[in-house]
């Protein structure tokens, strides 16, 4: 006896993925980010470098994600508060920092949860680039700045993410802001992730635009100890990857 075939209207088409659905990639991203090269050799060395010495002083950790930059902060003496979009992503950072942390699901660009001036610091790592637009985000963290405070930002470098898509045989422009979208695969899972790629000096429009005086910009080295990890750097003795900025609340 044949079997009869599934009937093709029978079942429903499949929900497509969240684009950026962190919740679904939480606890396989949490772990990569702990030893990858660009994370953990990189970007967060860097990030803690321009922090400097933090003792005392009242940090928002913008997007916080697993809190891997809020430990070493705390770490050093301190006062931490995070949020992120991702309620996963904020359980992997309690599991880290403990029940007790300072920690809120709360959207950049949207209206936080803060009083005014409520911070010396706010550290921005590698979230704005999420962003179409940076005003509301922009105003908002300066909102819950003190006057002098600091903006500590970490970004795709423009250079570099127009110089890899110009190698892969795209023509893109690097005056124009437009979105690109990566599928990210890990434990199990495939998500898109669209990210807004904009020039240099549409960064510091919106910087300055939003009330905030730039101090520093970085373009630094990995840790020493990554070119005994990631051997395939002695053919890289410079690369550009994220773009790092220090602002000054006016």
């Amino acid at each position: 006896m044949e079997r009869m075939p599934p009937a093709e209207s029978s079942a429903l088409p499949a929900d497509p993925p969240r684009v950026n659905d962190y919740d679904v990639l939480a606890e396989a991203y949490t772990a990569s980010n702990e030893t990858s090269l660009w994370n953990a050799y990189y970007e967060r060395p860097a990030m803690l470098a321009l922090a400097g010495d933090v003792a005392g002083r009242r940090i928002l950790d913008a997007g916080c994600g697993s809190g891997a930059l809020s430990a070493p902060l705390r770490d050093r003496g301190a006062i931490v508060t995070g949020f992120d979009s991702s309620a996963g992503m904020l359980e992997q950072a309690r599991q880290r920092l403990g029940d007790d942390a300072d920690l809120q699901v709360a959207e950049l660009g949207r209206p936080l949860p803060y009083p005014d001036a409520a911070f010396d610091d706010v550290i921005a790592s590698l979230v704005l680039h999420y962003l179409e637009d940076w005003g509301a985000a922009l105003a908002e963290l300066r909102r819950v700045l003190k006057p002098g405070g600091r903006l500590i930002v970490s970004v795709d470098h423009p250079f570099a993410i127009v110089g890899l898509q110009r190698l892969e045989g795209l023509e893109v422009d690097y005056f124009a802001t437009y979105s690109r979208t990566e599928d990210w695969s890990m434990g199990g899972q495939t998500v898109p992730m669209r990210f807004w790629t904009r020039p240099l000096h549409a960064m510091t429009d919106a910087f300055t635009a939003a009330g905030f005086r730039i101090s520093v910009i970085s373009e630094p080295d990995p840790v020493p100890e990554a070119r005994e990890l990631f051997p395939e750097l002695a053919e890289k003795p410079r690369f550009l990857c994220f773009l790092f900025f220090v602002l000054h609340a006016e």
